[in-house]
């Protein structure tokens, strides 16, 4: 692991060691609220099915409103966009647990938490782009960008594990109110860290007066003329993150449904738990990937992965096989979602970097959020096997797109006259 301790230091240097800290701690209470959320209503209402529709409201508002923070950001920079999310979500989320205190109405909860979604900072999708811009400003070539996408996303993985874990100990010693507040607090007080950190300045508003100068002898886009198009590759990376999101939630329901099944249903956030610790480490095994290996052929394997490892949950029927199952199957996870920002960060224009970024972790969201619904009624009406065969499908469709797509091997022409910056511009 020597070389790949050695990128990743390569990694923290770009941005300082603050920079990975306060990124993982502002985006943590997106891991905390769906399931404080869940867990909150239900205590005050009594009621899942309100439950259910404020959690499915939350996911719908960081569906939509995940890609339009991203395009804020790209056009009028991180700072701004940062503060006023993130002081809004805190605020939102607030008003959500006192709502939800006061027992208020399944109606007014589920537009509270809907505006909670909208608002979500998307701290991580924008921590990514700063780390991009950080390497292509330090002429970095595409191998320590590649680590820089890894580290982010075992921070994302160990965030989805850590979350939930804190809202269950919260639950459990004190009340889902505590959890929520907590990350209220964060978002708060770490999502203006973030924001207010020096890096921000690396990526550089396509708004801004100053981006209308190039900054090599290529093109460069013109601000305020029609925005850059995007590759139709995009657009199949796109789908394939919905689909990465329906497997999750197809998983997540099973689980869910085979621990009840066995009366062991307090086990179900372990073993998710699990799943995402072994994705998380396969997200830094990634670094050790040789780099003649390249991105579609990752995809492509990643994909047959997703489905040789999902195919055992048919066949699971005791607690111990759905751990090792589990467990296997998390080792795919990560490298599926981290050569698609890999991909993305190849091919889209510079000046939409971040909106692509938080467009794909909002597809993930919205595939998990309509998948979990789904598998969750066939779960319960033919039972475990049913959902983890909506997750083959979905790992089945993931390969479809890996092996149909073209014009993932070409650099985004955008990127090249950053990549060429001297050390000291922004991009």
């Amino acid at each position: 692991m020597t070389a790949a301790t050695a990128a990743f230091r390569r990694v923290l240097a770009l941005g300082g060691p603050m920079l990975p800290v306060l990124s993982f701690l502002g985006r943590l209470p997106t891991a905390m609220c769906q399931f404080g959320s869940l867990l909150l209503v239900a205590e005050t209402s009594g009621s899942l099915a309100t439950a259910g529709l404020v959690g499915g409201a939350l996911a719908a508002g960081q569906t939509a409103g995940g890609p339009l923070l991203g395009r804020l950001a790209d056009r009028h920079g991180q700072r701004p966009v940062v503060l006023a999310a993130c002081w809004f979500d805190a605020l939102a989320v607030t008003a959500l647990v006192l709502a939800a205190l006061a027992r208020t109405g399944a109606l007014p909860l589920a537009l509270i938490a809907l505006l909670a979604g909208a608002g979500v900072p998307q701290i991580g999708p924008l921590a990514r782009t700063r780390l991009v811009a950080l390497a292509r400003r330090a002429r970095a070539d595409d191998r320590l960008v590649h680590t820089a996408l890894s580290f982010e996303g075992t921070l994302d993985e160990v965030s989805f594990v850590l979350g939930p874990a804190l809202v269950g100990l919260s639950a459990t010693v004190a009340h889902p109110a505590v959890a929520l507040a907590l990350a209220a607090l964060l978002l708060a007080v770490c999502g203006s860290a973030f924001a207010l950190h020096p890096t921000a300045a690396a990526v550089r508003p396509t708004g801004a007066p100053s981006a209308r100068a190039p900054v090599s002898s290529g093109p460069a886009p013109a601000p305020d003329g029609p925005r850059a198009r995007m590759p139709r590759a995009v657009h199949a990376m796109r789908a394939s993150m919905v689909l990465q999101g329906a497997l999750f939630g197809a998983c997540q329901a099973g689980i869910t449904a085979l621990t009840a099944d066995l009366h062991r249903p307090a086990q179900a956030g372990l073993v998710y738990a699990a799943m995402g610790v072994m994705s998380a480490v396969a997200g830094l095994s990634l670094a050790l990937v040789p780099a003649r290996i390249g991105l579609p052929a990752r995809w492509r394997a990643a994909a047959v992965a997703l489905i040789v490892l999902s195919v055992p949950l048919l066949f699971v029927r005791s607690l111990g096989a759905l751990y090792l199952a589990v467990v296997v199957l998390g080792a795919a996870f990560a490298p599926h979602l981290i050569t698609l920002f890999g991909l993305t960060e190849r091919l889209v224009p510079a000046g939409r970097l971040a909106e692509s970024m938080a467009f794909l972790t909002s597809a993930i969201v919205g595939g998990q959020a309509l998948s979990l619904a789904v598998s969750g009624r066939l779960a319960e009406v033919h039972g475990p096997t049913a959902a983890f065969a909506v997750a083959v499908g979905a790992a089945v469709l993931i390969l479809g797109l890996a092996l149909t797509t073209r014009g993932t091997d070409r650099p985004a022409a955008a990127l090249t006259p950053a990549a060429a910056a001297p050390a000291g511009s922004a991009r």
